[in-house]
C-alpha cells in the first residue's frame, strides 16, 4: 500500500530528527500546518513569532495527522488539548499555542527575529554545553517516556555512567569544585 509506505517513510525522518543527539529547535513564523506541525513537535523546542498559526487540520480531509502527530502531540501537551487540537482541525495562534505547552517562547518582531533567537540559544548549547552529556540527557529523556519508570531509570543510569568516562565531565568537576557552578569550558571530549 503506497500510502502506508509514504507514511512509514515520514514517521521514519520525523523520528531521525527527535533523536539528534543535539538540541534541535523549531523555528516558526507563519504556518505550521499538518506535516509543519509535526515536524516541529519532533524537536526540543518551538519557537514562534506573534503571527504565527499552528494546527493539525487533517480531519477537515477525512483522515488524521500520519507523521507522528496522534503520538507526539498527546505526550507534549497532554491527551485533551491534543484531542481538541486533532479533532477540531483549527488554527491556534501563538499565544494559545504557548498557553497549551505546544510553543515554548513566543518571539517578538518578524521571522528574522524568531529565527535570530532560536539560533541565540542553539549557538548557547553548541559552544557552552558538553555535547556527549547533552546527547546522554536527551535520550534518556525521549527513551524514557516511552516506557516504564524502571527502564527509564535504567537508561538514565547508563546515560551518567557513560558521562563519566568523558574528558568534559572531569573539566566540569575540577571547575566546578574550583571556580564554581557553570564556569566550565568544555572540550567536547
Amino acid at each position: 500500500m503506497i500510502v502506508s509506505k509514504i507514511i512509514g517513510g515520514a514517521q521514519g525522518a520525523l523520528s531521525r530528527l527527535e533523536n539528534v543527539m543535539k538540541p534541535v529547535i523549531a523555528a516558526i513564523n507563519g504556518f505550521a500546518l499538518g506535516g509543519g506541525c509535526e515536524l516541529a513537535l519532533a524537536c526540543d523546542w518551538r519557537f514562534v513569532g506573534e503571527t504565527a498559526q499552528i494546527g493539525v487540520p487533517e480531519i477537515l480531509l477525512g483522515i488524521i495527522p500520519g507523521a507522528g502527530g496522534t503520538q507526539r502531540l498527546p505526550r507534549l501537551i497532554g491527551p485533551a488539548k491534543a484531542k481538541e487540537l486533532i479533532f477540531s482541525g483549527r488554527f491556534y495562534d501563538a499565544k494559545t499555542c504557548l498557553a497549551y505547552g505546544l510553543a515554548d517562547k513566543v518571539v517578538e518582531g518578524d521571522g528574522a527575529a524568531v529565527i535570530a533567537q532560536a539560533q541565540k540559544v542553539a549557538k548557547r548549547y553548541a559552544t557552552k554545553h558538553p555535547p556527549f552529556a547533552l546527547a546522554m540527557a536527551k535520550k534518556a529523556v525521549n527513551k524514557g517516556m516511552n516506557c516504564a519508570l524502571e527502564d527509564g531509570l535504567v537508561i538514565e543510569a547508563q546515560g551518567i555512567a557513560l558521562c563519566f568516562s568523558t574528558e568534559d565531565q572531569k573539566i566540569g568537576m575540577r571547575t566546578f569544585i574550583e571556580q564554581g557552578p557553570g564556569k566550565a569550558e568544555f572540550k567536547g571530549k
